[in-house]
C-alpha cells in the first residue's frame, strides 16, 4: 500500500469532519446553542449599537471541549469585539459600535471551530431617521362623487417603513383615518360618508415609523369651501349700443351650483394680442355682464370661470371660448405724413410726393378701404375736389405753384375720418452732427444723433437697403415726435448681414431741415465671396493685380481692408494689407522666372473669406531689356540687308566673291560622246585592303589647230544633253577601272559654252 505525503489528511479524518459540520448546521445544532442580543433592531443613523452573543457549550455539538473563540462579522466585514466567562459555564463576547453608518446591515456572531469560522447567531440591525414632517397639505372636493381628495408634499427620506394616513375629525367626533395612499403616493381620497358638508372639520396628515411619528399643520375647512365647480357656459354677446365701445355678456352657471353664491372672472384677447385681458370681481350667480374699451371691428375670444365665494375656494376650468367681432366706427386720429416737393418745370406746378402711415389698429376702426387727398377740407355742405385717391399709403400728384397745404383722410365702410393737414414746408438750414447707428439687435437698428440748437418739433427718420440693383425698393420711414429725442430703434424690414443708408431730417416750426446720412448693419459677418484677381501686367520682378469691388450683398459687413498672400514653389509666403478703397496691388520683390500662386481675403469685423487661387509666372526680362534686345536684332538685321544691298550692286566684289565657272555638260566632250554607246554598269570595286590603282589606258583629246578653247564659232541649236555615261578601260586579269564621266547636265546658273562642230578624235592607247 503507498505511503501518504505528510500532512494530507486521511479518509477518515475527511469523513469526521463532514459529520461535524452537519452536526453543527443541523436544525437545532449550533444556531440553537448562541443567541446574539442588540440593544435595540432599530437605532438612530450614526448612533452607537451594543450588542451581545452568549454560547451554551452543553447545546452545541462538538464544542463541549476546548476552549471556544468568539468572533463578529458585519455584513462580510469583520468586527472586533471583548470575550468573557459568562454564568453558568457560558461563553459571553460583547461589541460596541461607537458609530453605525448604513442604514441596514446583518451582524454575525462566529465560533471557530478545526480552523474555520462558522456563524452561529445572527441579529438583524435597521437606522434611519424619525419622520419627516409632510408639507403643504390641500383638499379639493369634487362634486360628482363628492369625494374630498387631498395631496401634501413628503418630507425627507426616513430610510425606515413608514406608514402613512390622512386623519379627518368633525366638530363633535372623535378622529379618524380617512384614507391611507397606496404605492408611494402623496395623496388619497375621503370618501362621502366620513364628511360632515357645510361644517368645519379637521383634516391632517399622520406619518409614523419606529423612531416616531410626524404630523402635518392642521386643515380646519368646510368641504363645501374647497368644491371645485364646473365651468359657467356664456350664451350671448353683443354691442350696447351699436355706436359704442362696450359689449355684454350673458353667461349661466353649471347644474347643480345655482344655490351656490359665486365669484367668476372673464378674459379675452384679440388673435393679435400676447396676453389675455381679465376682468375680475363679477358676482352673482347667473346673468349679464357689461364690458367697455373693446377696439372696433375687432374679433375676441372670451371665456369665463367660477367659484365659491370663500378664500380656499377653486377656480373651475375655463369655459369654452366663444369668439365675438365688434362693429366698425369711422376711422379717428390725425396720419402721420411725410412728402418731398419739386418744381414741375415750365408749366407752373408743383410736383408732390405724399407717402403717410397706415392708422393704428385701435384708430382705423375697421377695415380701411382708402385715402383721399384734397387741397381743402371737407365742408358741411359739399366736398372739396379729390385730387388723389388711393388704396396705397402713397400718392405722387401736382399742384398749382405756391399751394402750401394738401389734406389727407381714410375712411372705411362706416365713414371718414378728420383729415390731417399736410403743410409742405420748404427744406433749410445746417443737417444734423453726429448721426450715427449701429445694431439694436439682430432686426433692428439703434440710431443717434445729437440735438440741434433750434427747438424742433419732430423727427423724421429714411432708412433704406443698400443694393447693386438700382431702384430695387423704396425707402422706409419713420416719425419721432418727441422733439427731445436724440436716439431711435428702428425695427421695420430690417434684415441682418444687409447695409442700410440711414437719413434724419428735423422738422421746424416753419422749415424742415436738411437731412444727415450714414449706414449701418444690424448684424455682420464674413463676407460670402473674395473677389476675383486678374493679372493686369507682369515683369521679372514685379505682378501688377487688380480686383471688382464686391457688390454689397455679398459683403454681409463693411470691409475693412483686402490681404493679398502670394508664395512660390519654395513655400516662401508673403502678404500684404490694402485700405477697402483700393482695387489694385503691385507686388515687388519678386523672382524672375518662377511660380507664383496668389489669392486675396476680404475682411469684415466678423472675420474674413479667401478667394480662389490665381497662379502667375514672372518672366525673364523686363519690358525694358526685351526692347533693347529686339531693337539690337532689328539694328543687325538692317545693318545685313544694307551689306547685301552693297554686294549686289558692286560687280567687282561680286566677281571676287562669286566667280564664273564653266559648265561642264556644254563642253565639246559633252557633245562628242555617242548617243549609241550601251550603258554600262558601274563597278564598284569589292571592299579591300586600299591600295595603288594600276592605271590601264589614257586617252588624249586633241583639239583643232588655230582654235583657243572656248572660242568656237555658234552653230546650230543643240540638242538634249546625253545622260552621263562612265567609260571603263579593262585590259588584262585586273579589275576595270572608271576612267572619265561626263555629266549630261550643266551646273544651274552657269553661263553655257559654245557648241563646237564635229571632228575626227583619234586615240592614242599606251601600255603600261
Amino acid at each position: 500500500m503507498a505511503r501518504r505525503r505528510a500532512g494530507t489528511p486521511s479518509l477518515l479524518q475527511l469523513s469526521l469532519l463532514q459529520l461535524s459540520l452537519l452536526l453543527l448546521l443541523r436544525p437545532g445544532g449550533t444556531l440553537g446553542c448562541a443567541s446574539v442580543a442588540v440593544g435595540s433592531p432599530v437605532v438612530p443613523l450614526g448612533s452607537a449599537i451594543r450588542a451581545t452573543c452568549t454560547i451554551q457549550r452543553e447545546l452545541c455539538q462538538g464544542l463541549e471541549q476546548g476552549k471556544v473563540r468568539i468572533s463578529w462579522m458585519l455584513d462580510n466585514k469583520t468586527v472586533t469585539g471583548s470575550q468573557r466567562q459568562g454564568p453558568g459555564g457560558t461563553d459571553v463576547s460583547d461589541l460596541t459600535l461607537p458609530r453605525f453608518n448604513r442604514t441596514r446591515a446583518r451582524l454575525w456572531c462566529c465560533v471557530e471551530w478545526n480552523g474555520t469560522k462558522q456563524r452561529v447567531g445572527m441579529a438583524e440591525i435597521r437606522a434611519g431617521y424619525p419622520p419627516a414632517k409632510p408639507l403643504n397639505l390641500s383638499c379639493i372636493l369634487n362634486l360628482s362623487d363628492y369625494g374630498l381628495t387631498c395631496q401634501w408634499e413628503q418630507g425627507a427620506e426616513s430610510h425606515l417603513p413608514t406608514s402613512v394616513a390622512l386623519k379627518c375629525a368633525g366638530s363633535r367626533a372623535q378622529a379618524v383615518t380617512g384614507c391611507t395612499p397606496r404605492g408611494g403616493h402623496s395623496h388619497c381620497t375621503v370618501p362621502r360618508p366620513l364628511l360632515q358638508l357645510y361644517r368645519e372639520m379637521e383634516i391632517w396628515v399622520s406619518v409614523t415609523n419606529a423612531l416616531g411619528t410626524a404630523e402635518s399643520e392642521h386643515l380646519c375647512i368646510d368641504p363645501m369651501d374647497v368644491a371645485k365647480l364646473d365651468p359657467p357656459a356664456l350664451t350671448n354677446i353683443q354691442s350696447i349700443p351699436s355706436q359704442t365701445d362696450c359689449v355684454s355678456l350673458a353667461w349661466e352657471v353649471a347644474r347643480g351650483t345655482k344655490h351656490m353664491e359665486l365669484q367668476c372672472e372673464l378674459r379675452y384677447r384679440a388673435p393679435e394680442d400676447p396676453d389675455w385681458t381679465l376682468v375680475t370681481g363679477i358676482v352673482g350667480q347667473a346673468g349679464t355682464a357689461e364690458r367697455c374699451g373693446f377696439l372696433f371691428s375687432t374679433s375676441y375670444h372670451f371665456q369665463m370661470r367660477c367659484r365659491r365665494s370663500s378664500a380656499l375656494a377653486y377656480w373651475s376650468e375655463w369655459s369654452p371660448g366663444r369668439n365675438y367681432t365688434t362693429h366698425e366706427t369711422a376711422p379717428s386720429g390725425k396720419l402721420d405724413t411725410w412728402w418731398g416737393a419739386q418744381p414741375a418745370g415750365a408749366g407752373g406746378r408743383l410736383e408732390v410726393q405724399l407717402r403717410w402711415k397706415a392708422p393704428r389698429r385701435h384708430e382705423a376702426n375697421g377695415r380701411v378701404l382708402g385715402y383721399r387727398v384734397t387741397l381743402s377740407p371737407r365742408r358741411r355742405v359739399r366736398d372739396p375736389p379729390t385730387i388723389c385717391n388711393t388704396t396705397h399709403t402713397q400718392c405722387n400728384f401736382s399742384v398749382p405753384a405756391g399751394t402750401r397745404r394738401v389734406y389727407l383722410s381714410a375712411y372705411n365702410a362706416a365713414g371718414e375720418s378728420a383729415a390731417t393737414e399736410v403743410v409742405l414746408l420748404e427744406r433749410k438750414g445746417e443737417p444734423l452732427a453726429g448721426l450715427r447707428a449701429g445694431p439694436g439687435g439682430n432686426s433692428s437698428l439703434r440710431v443717434h444723433w445729437e440735438a440741434p440748437p433750434a427747438l424742433v418739433a419732430a423727427y423724421v427718420l429714411e432708412w433704406q437697403r443698400v443694393t447693386s440693383e438700382p431702384g430695387h425698393c423704396s425707402a422706409c420711414w419713420q416719425m419721432e415726435h418727441d422733439g427731445a429725442a436724440t436716439t431711435a430703434l428702428i425695427q421695420y424690414g430690417i434684415e441682418p448681414f444687409q447695409q442700410y443708408n440711414i437719413s434724419l431730417y428735423p422738422l421746424y416750426k416753419d422749415a424742415v431741415g436738411m437731412p444727415a446720412h450714414t449706414a449701418a448693419y444690424s448684424q455682420q459677418r464674413a463676407p460670402s465671396h473674395a473677389p476675383k484677381l486678374h493679372l493686369r501686367s507682369i515683369s521679372k520682378s514685379e505682378a501688377e493685380l487688380c480686383w471688382e469691388p464686391l457688390p454689397v450683398e455679398m459683403q454681409n459687413g463693411f470691409i475693412t481692408n483686402y490681404t493679398i498672400f502670394w508664395a512660390n514653389s519654395i513655400a516662401d509666403v508673403a502678404s500684404a494689407t490694402v485700405n477697402p478703397s483700393v482695387s489694385s496691388f503691385v507686388i515687388r520683390g519678386l523672382r524672375p522666372s518662377t511660380l507664383y500662386k496668389v489669392h486675396i481675403m476680404a475682411s469684415t469685423a466678423a472675420g474674413g473669406t479667401n478667394g480662389t487661387s490665381l497662379i502667375l509666372v514672372t518672366t525673364v526680362l523686363d519690358d525694358t531689356e526685351i526692347q533693347f534686345l529686339f531693337l539690337t536684332l532689328g539694328l543687325a538685321f538692317l545693318l545685313l540687308i544694307l551689306l547685301l544691298i552693297c554686294f549686289q550692286k558692286n560687280e567687282r566684289v561680286k566677281e571676287q566673291l562669286w566667280p564664273s565657272v564653266p559648265d561642264p555638260a556644254n563642253s565639246s566632250l559633252g557633245k562628242w560622246v555617242p548617243a549609241v554607246l550601251p550603258q554600262e554598269p558601274l563597278l564598284v570595286p569589292a571592299a579591300r585592303e586600299p591600295g595603288p590603282a594600276a592605271i590601264s589606258t589614257v586617252t588624249v583629246l586633241e583639239g583643232a589647230p588655230g582654235k583657243p578653247p572656248g572660242k568656237e564659232p555658234p552653230g546650230p541649236a543643240a540638242a538634249p544633253p546625253a545622260l552621263p555615261r562612265p567609260y571603263v578601260r579593262q585590259d588584262g586579269p585586273g579589275e576595270p577601272v572608271q576612267y572619265a564621266r561626263v555629266g549630261g547636265a550643266g551646273y544651274r546658273g552657269q553661263r553655257l559654252l559654245p557648241e563646237p562642230g564635229p571632228r575626227f578624235y583619234e586615240n592614242l592607247r599606251g601600255r603600261g
